[in-house]
């Protein structure tokens, strides 16, 4: 019997697993990393011991460490959590030659599954050879064989890309996964990503826990899940079941795994199987009635499972709430979490409280969302709701979006789930409506400024005339005018159709069109204001100089660290608009950084390891001046 737990991972999984094991008695031991110090499932553990640094590399990497902490604090068994060192069979074997329980596959299906190459092979499937990938072959996705979380993937449409996305590609997947292995395979347009939940016993029974669709996602990382995969024919799901079945009973399987495809023309392709818990698991378990986790450590003490798979009820969806900016090409957003509040009957699993930092090195997923309803529509519109009245104080995040995808008739009514909805429909999506909403939100911030005597502002002579403030959110900048008053408050011009009724410093109450509403401000330091579900930052009345750059400035659009430069670039080379000049690596993924516009590299400020804060100079490029016509 398992007694004293450690899970070699970090942040949500982690304090997911310590969940489960608070409920069945077992005691936790957390490892954390420098940056971590202060971390959710550090304060959660019963124990925690520190591996100095702060990269993955140097921490929950290093399995050797990870084991030493498990030995020293008395642990008798290790669960890796997903994604760092949970599907490498040495790790695995580490673990298991050191008298410690693993919470895992064997380490030989480890090997047979994890790597998708070696999958591939095993099924017959072989991938395609990179000198040898022609024009007719494009596109191609270049891809991690160790890990996921599309980490190490990229697609490739032109010929004379794949050489340096093959490289950057593996630069990732050496840094997220500790193995550099990368592979190209036909990249399928717009097909549906859908998986099946696989939990097996070493006794030989294989529970098929039904199917999941994973297809809405960008940068090959999901982003909503739910389960059962809708609109799937009978005869293919019954495919897909059989398929995941085979292929663990084919490896002598043991655990959690989920065996995973991608569906398109009715048929379902292989794509790989993951030897490990899935982020999206708790759709499976809302729907199964079942905790993964603790079936997980039942059958690593082993236990038998009962011989037919529970019967599934209703449809769970599941929202991975990140920090990052979906306009601005999902740029991941860091600093401190001021206020996390999620209401009540949904499922939240996070890593994250209110008052915590989110930094630079890890991934930038918050938390995750999680409700249960009889039907699809009622858990869609259920979703929906919950993510609406979520408030999130502190870095721009995707919930907005998550809203509005949910809420997107392709999604709704399930008519059109593919990989490529963020393609098609992000602009969309990420544009705030036209109509009085934004300027109510703008004159709620407003009033409520007003009696806080936030305005400021200039004296003027003429008493009578409207000041304005300018706020920037969704949709571009708001702008309220104003007005000083006799008594030394101020008098908010509302937008016409638009009556402000009360105005206190955390509250306003906006009448438009007959219909009174109520708005909660919080308003910080920094010049953030969360108005309702809106964040708002007041713009500064006057330039500040120190913002103030030379044109063809190369700003850092995140905080991180250079990984690389481009091959032989040099002050003085000319540079075209879009080419890669030099990489960022922020949240365990590799950001491109290209010229902004075709002319010469007149200053590079950037080299590999030197690390960044948002808007740091990294180059310049001066543009070609045109002659002027002659007269």
């Amino acid at each position: 019997m398992i007694s004293r737990l450690l899970v070699a991972n970090r942040g949500e999984i982690a304090c997911r697993v310590f969940r489960t094991c608070r409920d069945l008695g077992v005691s936790t031991v957390a490892v954390y990393s420098d940056a971590d110090a202060g971390a959710l499932h550090v304060r959660e553990a019963d124990a925690a011991v520190r591996l100095p640094g702060a990269a993955p590399s140097e921490t929950y990497l290093r399995g050797d460490l990870i084991v030493k902490a498990a030995l020293a604090a008395g642990a008798d068994a290790v669960h890796p959590g997903y994604g760092f060192l949970s599907e490498n069979a040495d790790f695995a074997r580490t673990v298991i030659d050191a008298g410690l329980v693993w919470i895992g596959p064997p380490p030989a299906a480890i090997e047979a599954m994890a790597s998708k190459t070696r999958a591939k092979e095993l099924l017959g499937i072989e991938p395609l050879d990179p000198a040898r990938v022609a024009e007719s072959d494009l596109p191609v996705l270049v891809k991690a064989a160790a890990g996921g979380g599309g980490r190490g993937m990229r697609i490739v449409r032109e010929l004379a890309d794949l050489a340096g996305e093959l490289e950057s590609a593996s630069a990732e997947a050496a840094s997220a996964f500790g193995d550099g292995e990368v592979f190209v395979e036909p990249y399928v347009e717009d097909g549906r990503h859908v998986e099946v939940q696989l939990l097996c016993d070493a006794h030989g029974t294989v529970w098929a826990l039904g199917t999941r669709d994973c297809s809405l996602q960008r940068r090959h990382q999901k982003v909503i899940e739910e389960a059962p995969a809708p609109g799937l024919p009978a005869a293919l799901e019954a495919s897909l079941l059989d398929t995941a079945v085979r292929a663990a009973k084919a490896v002598g399987y043991v655990g959690a795994g989920t065996v995973e495809f991608l569906v398109a023309d009715g048929r379902a392709h292989f794509l790989e199987m993951n030897t490990r818990l899935q982020v999206e698991h708790p759709v499976t378990e809302e729907v199964y009635g079942v905790d993964l986790v603790a079936l997980q450590l039942a059958v690593a003490e082993g236990a038998k499972l009962p011989p037919e798979t529970p019967a599934p009820r209703g449809h769970a969806i599941e929202a991975r709430l990140y920090a990052e900016d979906p306009a601005r090409g999902w740029a991941p957003q860091t600093g401190a979490l001021r206020l996390f509040d999620v209401p009540g009957g949904v499922r939240l699993d996070t890593g994250y409280a209110s008052g915590d930092a989110i930094g630079v090195h890890y991934d930038p997923m918050i938390a995750k969302l999680t409700v249960h309803a009889p039907t699809r529509d009622g858990a869609v519109r259920k979703l929906a709701r919950a993510l609406e009245r979520t408030r999130i104080h502190g870095p721009v995040t995707n919930r907005d979006l998550l809203v509005a995808s949910l809420r997107h008739p392709e999604y709704a009514t399930a008519d059109r789930l593919d990989t490529g909805f963020y393609d098609r429909n992000l602009p969309a999506l990420t544009t705030a409506p036209e109509g009085a909403e934004p300027a109510a939100v703008a004159a709620a911030l407003a009033a409520a400024s007003a009696r806080r005597g936030r305005f400021g502002g200039g004296w003027r002579n003429l008493r009578s005339q409207d000041e304005t403030r300018t706020y920037g959110g969704t949709g571009g900048d708001h702008e309220v005018r104003y007005r000083p008053t006799r008594d030394g408050g101020y008098e908010v011009t509302a937008p016409e159709g638009v009556r402000v009724v009360a105005a206190a410093p955390d509250r306003v109450s906006l009448e438009t069109a007959g219909v009174v509403r109520h708005f909660d401000v919080t308003a910080y330091e920094d010049r953030t204001v969360h108005v309702g579900g809106h964040r708002l930052t007041a713009r500064p009345r006057f330039t500040d100089p120190r913002e103030q750059t030379a044109p063809g400035s190369l700003l850092a659009p995140m905080p991180g660290t250079v990984v690389r430069v481009a091959d032989g670039l040099a002050v003085g080379d000319a540079v075209t608009a879009g080419q890669p000049l030099l990489w960022l690596e922020a949240m365990k993924m590799e950001h491109r950084v290209t010229a902004p516009a075709s002319g010469t590299l007149t200053a590079l400020h950037a080299a590999p390891g030197r690390q960044v804060e948002v808007g740091a100079l990294l180059a310049v490029v001066r543009t070609e001046e045109r002659p002027e016509a002659q007269s």
